[in-house]
């Protein structure tokens, strides 16, 4: 055993765990008079990994050490740890990072491909931790780049990672106070928190769903800005009549995951709106189904029960979505670090960039690439993950959920 004086040393325990191990080894150091320096443990079905750095008092053993270990059916390594890792020199901080992997399941070969990509970005894994039960679909790993390191070159090459592999979504975001401090999720509602268009959905029960789509087309080449287009594609909707929108409403598809997702964030206090280019009688149908907070869209002009083809009042186009985001985290006296807005076009964009995250949901490749992360593989219940829920503290929430429901 070391004596000299004042030695620093990484005692690592290995073995079967026991429900006194940690207490009986720990009680030894204390005994001896260590100062524990660090501490971290996990246990993986039913084995034990403990580090304990500690450092000792000049003249102390832990002579008592080998036998304890003998008892408790453990290996214990003591190793000195160098005067350098001690004390290590003054700089600047390292940058700290939480990348999250998602999937349905995630085989070695999917973090064989994760860490190598770490690694040739000059990420240091620190300590992984699984968020899922069996099977293994859902890991976290904190990492350390250096201070000047190429983060947008890292998330880029993690995005093409994700892109890769229709299997699991990678997420990159900063390690911060508020990654776990956030307090209000916004979501785009057409391919997003419903699985359609409901623009298209009109169009094709009223015969014109060619002409829409070509017009819809055009925007997307930059043919024309969106307020033009959705004044054009509403038009052709004109005569419509209006209970067509309300039974579309009343049936709307859900994107998987998002019932879950409201429910959860609805339980945790979190406030929650659509902000969508889409139309009210839509969001608002949603809004009521969900128990969303918030829900804002453009209002169809309905005479007599049948579409004018007009809107109302101003168009949610996208810098109005970025405005009503920031409006609304302003009245709910939340900062805009504290906001998550998720979409899937080029008219959510502006909203994204104005959240603390943005997420790009099942989105084109443009929109993935500006986005803070995406979501591919995965549904919507995915942003749960990335807030660091694991598996057990959401059957949590769904047991207390399910439990008020039946009183």
């Amino acid at each position: 055993m070391l004596t000299r004086p004042s030695d620093s040393v990484l005692l690592t325990v290995t073995g079967r765990d026991g429900p006194d191990t940690t207490a009986r080894l720990t009680g030894l150091l204390a005994q001896a008079g260590a100062e524990l320096l660090d501490v971290e443990q996990v246990v993986v079905q039913g084995l034990l990994t403990l580090a304990l750095w500690v450092r000792l008092p000049g003249g102390e053993s832990l002579q008592a050490l080998p036998a304890l270990a003998r008892e408790l059916g453990v290996t214990v390594d003591v190793r000195a740890v160098p005067p350098a890792v001690t004390s290590p020199a003054p700089g600047p901080e390292p940058l700290r990072y939480v990348v999250t992997a998602v999937g349905k399941a995630l085989g070695v070969r999917d973090v064989h491909a994760l860490t190598r990509q770490l690694a040739a970005g000059n990420a240091r894994v620190e300590r992984i931790t699984r968020l899922s039960e069996t099977p293994l679909a859902a890991v976290e790993l904190h990492v350390t780049l250096p201070p000047d390191a190429d983060t947008a070159a890292l998330k880029g090459a993690l995005l093409a990672l994700s892109m890769a592999s229709p299997t699991f979504d990678v997420a990159l975001q900063r390690e911060s106070l508020y990654r776990r401090g956030k307090r209000m999720v916004v979501m785009d509602m057409d391919s997003t928190l419903i699985r359609i268009e409901v623009i298209d959905e009109l169009a094709r029960a009223y015969g014109v769903h060619a002409k829409v789509a070509a017009i819809t087309e055009r925007a997307m080449h930059g043919e024309m800005d969106y307020d033009e287009s959705l004044r054009q594609r509403v038009a052709l909707l004109a005569g419509l009549d209006a209970r067509v929108l309300h039974e579309l409403a009343a049936n709307l598809p859900l994107t998987e995951g998002a019932e879950t997702l409201i429910r959860v964030l609805r339980r945790l206090g979190y406030r929650t709106a659509v902000i969508s280019g889409g139309f009210s009688v839509a969001a608002e149908a949603l809004q009521k189904r969900l128990g969303i907070d918030f829900a804002y869209s453009n209002a169809l002009e309905v005479q007599d029960g049948k579409l004018t083809g007009r809107t109302v009042g101003t168009i949610v186009n996208a810098r109005r979505k970025a405005e009503l985001l920031e409006t609304l985290a302003k009245q709910e006296g939340i900062l805009l670090e504290q906001v998550i807005a998720v979409g899937d076009g080029a008219n959510d964009l502006l909203m994204l960039e104005k959240a603390g995250l943005g997420i790009a949901f099942r989105a084109k490749p443009k929109l993935r690439e500006a986005a803070d992360t995406s979501i591919s593989a995965g549904g919507l219940d995915t942003i749960l993950t990335l807030l660091g829920l694991t598996a057990r503290e959401l059957r949590e929430v769904g047991s207390e959920v399910g439990s008020e429901a039946g009183a």
